[in-house]
């Protein structure tokens, strides 16, 4: 995979957890229970149990409150105080912060977390700045809730594995520079897709996926009938040496994009849904008929598209 294909690894690990949010559900509530902890600790100038001569006043336990998400219904402790003094604008601002919260929280999930981020994210949930021990309190936890997410065991079975390697600008020793990141996502048998590991690489090789791919079976992953991702010689090698008993197919957006490089942009769009149309056959016997018609209608002006079937293994 080239660097500048497609969406960067935060934006596609985003798009994937809202379309499963229960993992993210818990992660969001813990961020949002933790603010208002933070918030409490800094209106009485004291964390819980703290003895010191600055403390404003003395917490009196919590009330429950539901926050409706585009992840689900959140259920919150609201921490209060004995003068009842205490308010939190985290309720009323949530709605106008979550998309940001939601694409910050994926990229520490594939960055990992970090002071600035998580600065960020509290003063857009409450409005206002926290001190340097609150925000790292917060990070502390949230970085416990990620990992947790991340390492989770794997319990049901997965019929279907999709494997991609995304591209991420990350800052090292004051440098930019971009890195592989590597995911994993689990299909199981009601449809139901989910994010099962996403891990930086400094690039990918076979060594790299196949490290990776250890780590999912030793975390649980089963039942695996078929695997996509694109023709990366070490990715499939890695496949074959991990999950042997699994099929393995090209992915179809990267067969699509090998073949848009070998057409004119001017008949790239009329070629390619007619290409598509071929994934929608439910007979292999009418849908080879029907690439040997393509072949011939496209290959007689454009030959080097013959190539790009050839090399996706679907003629010899």
């Amino acid at each position: 995979m080239t660097k500048t294909e497609g969406k960067t690894a935060s934006a596609a690990v985003k798009d994937i957890l809202l379309s499963n949010p229960d993992g993210l559900r818990e992660v969001i509530r813990t961020v949002m229970q933790e603010v208002l902890e933070a918030e409490m600790d800094e209106a009485l100038g004291a964390a819980k149990g703290e003895r010191t001569p600055e403390r404003l006043g003395y917490r009196s336990g919590h009330y429950g409150r539901t926050l409706i998400t585009r992840v689900g219904k959140l259920e919150l402790r609201v921490p209060q105080d004995r003068s009842g003094h205490f308010s939190t604008e985290l309720f009323e601002r949530y709605q106008r912060s979550e998309r940001a919260l939601v694409a910050t929280l994926a990229e520490m999930y594939v960055q990992g977390v970090s002071t600035r981020k998580v600065k960020a994210i509290t003063e857009e949930l409450c409005g206002h700045a926290f001190s340097a021990s609150s925000i790292s309190a917060i990070n502390k936890r949230l970085d416990e809730s990620l990992k947790a997410f991340a390492e989770r065991s794997l319990e049901e079975p997965f019929a279907y594995l999709i494997l991609d390697a995304r591209y991420e600008k990350v800052r090292e020793a004051g440098v930019v520079m971009s890195q592989a990141v590597l995911i994993a996502v689990g299909i199981d048998w009601d449809g139901r897709r989910q994010i099962l590991s996403v891990e930086m690489a400094g690039r990918e090789s076979r060594s790299a996926w196949k490290d990776f791919l250890v780590r999912l079976k030793g975390r649980g992953l089963k039942g695996v009938e078929l695997v996509v991702s694109d023709d990366h010689a070490g990715l499939v090698a890695a496949i074959g040496e991990v999950i042997p008993e699994a099929a393995w197919q090209r992915c179809y957006v990267h067969f699509l994009r090998n073949a848009l490089d070998h057409l004119p942009r001017k008949h790239g769009d009329d070629c390619l849904q007619e290409l598509r149309w071929l994934y929608d056959r439910r007979d292999l016997d009418e849908a080879k008929a029907d690439l040997a018609a393509w072949l011939g209608k496209w290959s007689v002006r454009y030959g080097t598209v013959r190539n790009s079937v050839r090399w996706a293994g679907f003629i010899s």
